[in-house]
């Protein structure tokens, strides 16, 4: 597959997808749980396993660093993130992960209604799924090191 190739498909059905399973506009204040679109944004670029630098998510975010700690140290009192230390290997980093709790308020306050995913993706093979999963989470993860690389080279960052 080409790249204009690749382009033209997530693009025809990225869309797709989101009108599918996109929320009928529920704010998210409204919610249980109460989070603000930045808190939301902010739960939904932490990971479960791999641990986020807060730094690297405030330029991805286009935030600064004092306010994305301020949101950190809510989060964490509020149970949806617990830092972790060591991420990168030499110490000097700590990052954030979300909890159940976290991961329960992505899934209940995300723009991708949770039933509506399910029946999607339960209309596919275990093997589909799983490839869904891993094609989305490479996808995510070249939008990441994109932005991070687009942030250092300009200063600026990319959301």
């Amino acid at each position: 597959m080409t790249l204009d190739d690749a382009v033209a498909t997530v693009q025809l059905t990225y869309p797709q997808v989101y009108h599918a399973c996109h929320t009928r506009h529920q704010r998210k204040r409204t919610t249980e749980h109460a989070l603000s679109a930045r808190d939301s944004a902010i739960l939904a670029h932490c990971g479960i396993e791999s641990p986020i630098v807060p730094a690297k998510l405030a330029r991805h975010l286009s935030i600064a660093a004092s306010t994305l700690s301020e949101a950190i140290k809510k989060l964490t009192q509020a149970g949806y993130v617990r830092r972790v230390a060591q991420v990168e290997g030499d110490g000097r980093h700590s990052g954030i992960l979300l909890t159940a709790k976290g991961l329960c308020a992505v899934r209940e306050t995300s723009v991708l209604e949770s039933a509506r995913l399910a029946a999607v993706l339960a209309d596919v093979s275990p093997a589909d799924r799983a490839a869904i999963a891993l094609g989305l989470s490479k996808l995510a993860e070249a939008c990441r090191r994109y932005a991070e690389r687009a942030s250092t080279r300009v200063g600026g960052s990319v959301s």
